[in-house]
């Protein structure tokens, strides 16, 4: 039986939306899948049926090598192609397929606003595994849950989940933008995010009038908070990790867009229900590729998105 590596570090949202390629990989050839991450991301994959070994990225990448040496790989599918992954594949046997990056293409689109990219990335890395004549089923993403992650919240109650954080602070709606929208909310609305949002999530409480708000940021793993997103009713999210599991688990979603754009290939993938995409700017050339550099505003231009607009969505997606 062949056996496959697949390599992709980080991130949240980008191991997501390897899922994919994990499961057409796994249902279209007999074969064997073994991921290779870093130790903070292996909650997102513990629980996948379609890998059949998870691998932790060791602090010595040499112990790393001399592990994967002894599984004598077939292919070697590399979804991240950095310096690391190269240095971890000039040590390996097997056929090395690799995820063209298309740099020259994504200069076009930053500096000269010329988008030649048009896919999705998670098109993009297909046309890494088209040699093994792997197709994509267009079944979206995947998320699986550990079997005993649970939180106490009352599902029959219909709530929204707001995703308040991003990488970077230029890529997140201000305390006052959210705050604003909330008071003219009646639904539930749980917030979630790392432990940097904890006290901007305290901050959206005590400021605003609605007093069914309640602050998980800080307070939860990856998979809790992935478990309140499968039973919202709505997802509310800055360009983040946790949009690609609200599209994992098909739920409405609205998301918002200032430094980065929805032209670099990120947005929402094959989400079948209602996705609003809330740009700012939507036909200008995005800021910067992750969102740390703003052309407009030290704090980003996501700042300028009006919080009517907003709430005029979240009434529209939810039928009010």
């Amino acid at each position: 039986m062949q056996k496959f590596l697949i390599i992709r570090f980080s991130s949240l949202g980008d191991i997501v939306l390897t899922s994919p390629i994990i499961r057409c990989l796994k249902q279209q050839i007999n074969c064997k899948v073994h991921f290779l991450t870093k130790i903070q991301y292996s909650q997102i994959l513990d629980s996948n049926p379609n890998i059949d070994r998870l691998i932790i990225l060791k602090d010595n990448i040499n112990e790393t090598i001399n592990d994967l040496k002894s599984e004598n790989y077939s292919y070697i599918i590399d979804l991240h192609n950095n310096l690391r992954s190269f240095w971890i594949k000039i040590h390996l046997r097997g056929i090395v397929l690799n995820y063209k990056k298309q740099k020259f293409k994504r200069l076009l689109l930053l500096y000269f606003g010329l988008n030649t990219l048009n896919k999705h990335i998670v098109d993009r890395y297909f046309n890494c595994v088209k040699k093994l004549n792997v197709k994509n089923d267009n079944n979206g993403l995947d998320y699986f849950l550990h079997q005993k992650t649970f939180v106490n919240v009352k599902k029959n109650d219909s709530f929204l989940v707001w995703c308040i954080g991003a990488s970077f602070e230029q890529k997140t709606l201000s305390v006052s933008q959210i705050v604003n929208v909330c008071n003219n909310l009646s639904v539930r609305v749980l917030l979630i995010g790392g432990d940097q949002e904890l006290s901007k999530g305290e901050l959206i409480v005590q400021n605003s009038i609605n007093t069914n708000i309640d602050n998980f940021c800080g307070r939860l793993s990856i998979d809790e908070s992935a478990y309140l997103i499968k039973h919202s009713s709505l997802v509310l999210t800055n360009d983040t990790g946790f949009m690609h599991i609200a599209a994992a688990f098909k739920k409405n979603i609205i998301s918002f867009w200032g430094c980065t754009k929805p032209s670099l290939g990120f947005y929402p993938y094959m989400t079948q229900n209602k996705c609003l995409n809330i740009v700012y700017n939507e036909f200008t050339k995005p800021c910067s590729k992750h969102g740390n550099l703003c052309k407009i505003q030290k704090d980003g231009c996501i700042k300028n998105l009006k919080p009517d607009k907003i709430l005029d969505a979240v009434l529209e997606v939810m039928g009010d």
